[in-house]
Formats: C-alpha cells, structure tokens, sequence
C-alpha cells in the first residue's frame, strides 16, 4: 500500500511516500480502506518531535528516543471496512466508517480494534466531512463537556477559535447554551461569528486579557494565553482550561491552589465511539458541521504539514488518501 511516512523528527520535508505492506486485522480488528484523513496539529508535533518544555523527554519515550517508532501519522480517518478479524461483531465489510486511530490514517490501510473510537458514516456525510470531525470535534466536546461541565448561560472565551479544535469549540459551546467570544484575527472575524460565536476579539487589537470578571471558563485551544494572565478576565470561581500544556502550566496549578482564585485544569481526553455518535447527533439537528481549510493529496502532503505547522487554518486540513469515487475494493 501506499503511505506517507516519516523516519527521522525534523521538517515537514521529512514525510515521504514509500510502499508498505498492507496490514491484516487481527481478531479484534477491521481493515479499513481509508479514503480521507488529515494533518492535525498533533501530527506536525510528533513529526517535529515539539513537544513543550518538560514534555520533551516523556513525549519522546513514547514515541520513539532516537527515530519514530510508528512511521505513519494520521489521527482522523474516514474510508471503507474490506475485512474483520473472526472475532468483530461491531462492524463488517462495506460499512463506511470513520474515527480517530491515533496513527496509521496516511496510508491506504489501516487496523484498527472494533472497540476503538470508530463509527459507521451516516450516508448523508462524505468521507472528507467524515474524517475532519474527529480530532477537534472530540478534543472540544470532552474539554467543554466533560472538564469544564459547560453549561446553559454561561460565559466562555475560545482562544484560537478559528482553528482545528477552536472551529469546534465555538459550535459545541452554543449548542451547550453558552454564550460565546472568540479570539480570531480580524481577517476570520466574520467566520467564527457564522460558527455562532456572540462576538469576536481580535487579538491584533484588542487583549483577551483586558475584561474584568467576565468569563466562566477561559478555553485556550492554541497556547496564546496563560493561566496569570487570564486571572483578572475570569471570573472568581471560573476556569481556565488549555488544550496545550508543559511544565509551566504544573507550576500553574500550584499558583492557583495557593490564591484560590479561579482554577486551572490539565486533562488529555481519551477518545471513545460514544462521543464520536453525540458530535453526529449534534451534526444531524444542525448544531455542528465539519469544517475544512484545504484539502491536499495524499502525495503532496508536505505542503499539508507545512500549512498546519504556520498555525493559521480554519477548521481540519484534509488529506485525500483515495478520490471517493475509485473503485471500492470488496471483501
């Protein structure tokens, strides 16, 4: 199979298309045939190895010390089941499906456990729609949802609200209730407030930080604030709540147990198929849509990383692995 890979951390020059084996389910497993994924923000930084201050080292532990242990990138992917494991009973061949992998999604093959965030694609949403929901749309539903309990009247700041998780965030917080500022450059101002933001600030002109008591929850989806700064904007028993973090924000947590004042919370989300069926619910009564910057080819996928790494998109930047109407192979 065809696939981008990279051997080596450094630049968006490093990924390559190489062949590899196509992969076999194991018993647990379905053969998905991708047509869609993209190039998320995580993608740029494992490849970069970027990880943040004391993450340095655990990220690269992880990921491999010395050169990348897991060659192909990819979190979000949308395609086609070909083949299961004897043991899947969630899925079988032909079902469109979509999820979140963790990797694998640049290749024209992935495995994936039937038990992992996959679901099967609704006929009304295509592949690219498909694959550029669940990376931001998870990350922004478990945050809003399940760490800062976001509910109906409250007030919350998305910082980076035009981006691959702030472009969920804005529509995810409406359709909780909330009322909605997001922190955008003048350029995106008018496509934040169609994602249903109540107002727009633009940061060129205007600190997020200078409102006084006016947020209950700060959502830094993009790094641009930091937990003494926001303290004045928020309110007293409010949260702020960075999608990013390193050593500095640990340092953080201690300064606000110290003052008792509005509180910080680190969390990294784990990704489940339940969450994957409430963003199609949400995409089904009109209150979230995918959204797309630019699509790429599988092949010129260094100019998608390079695109990402500028931090300057609107919503997900898609990678068409395979044209949705190739030939589909059968099981």
């Amino acid at each position: 199979m065809k696939a981008a890979i990279y051997t080596q951390y450094g630049p968006a020059d490093t990924v390559r298309i190489a062949q590899l084996p196509t992969p076999a389910p194991g018993p647990e497993e379905v053969l998905v045939r991708v047509r869609a994924s993209s190039v998320t923000t995580a993608d740029w930084r494992l490849r970069a190895s970027a990880f943040p201050g004391l993450l340095w080292l655990p990220g690269r532990l992880i990921t491999g010390l010395f050169a990348p242990r897991n060659p192909v990138l990819g979190m979000d992917f949308a395609g086609e089941v070909v083949a299961t494991g004897h043991a899947v009973t969630r899925f079988r061949p032909s079902q469109r499906v979509f999820g979140f992998s963790g990797g694998g999604g640049h290749g024209e093959y992935l495995t994936v456990s039937q038990d992992a965030a996959i679901a099967v694609t609704p006929d009304a949403l295509s592949d690219t729609d498909a694959a550029a929901l669940p990376w931001g749309g998870l990350a922004a539903l478990v945050f809003l949802r399940d760490v800062a309990h976001l509910r109906a009247g409250q007030h919350v700041l998305i910082v980076g609200a035009s981006g691959g998780v702030g472009a969920y965030a804005v529509q995810i917080a409406k359709a909780l209730g909330a009322t909605v500022t997001g922190v955008a450059s003048a350029a995106n101002a008018d496509f934040v407030r169609g994602l249903g933001a109540d107002r727009v600030i633009d940061y060129r002109r205007e600190s997020p930080a200078a409102a006084v008591d006016a947020y209950d929850l700060v959502f830094d989806t993009v790094g641009a604030t930091r937990y003494p700064q926001m303290l004045r904007a928020l309110k007293r028993k409010g949260l702020f709540l960075p999608l990013n973090f390193g050593g500095r924000e640990l340092w953080h947590i201690l300064l606000a147990r110290l003052i008792r004042g509005p509180r910080l919370a680190l969390h990294v989300n784990a990704d489940k198929a339940e969450d994957l069926q409430v963003l199609l619910d949400l995409v089904a009564a009109g209150k979230l849509r995918p959204v797309i910057d630019r699509r790429f080819a599988l092949d010129d996928i260094r100019a998608a990383h390079a695109h990402v790494e500028t931090r300057h998109r609107r919503g997900a930047v898609i990678v068409d692995v395979a044209l949705e109407d190739a030939p589909r192979m059968c099981a």
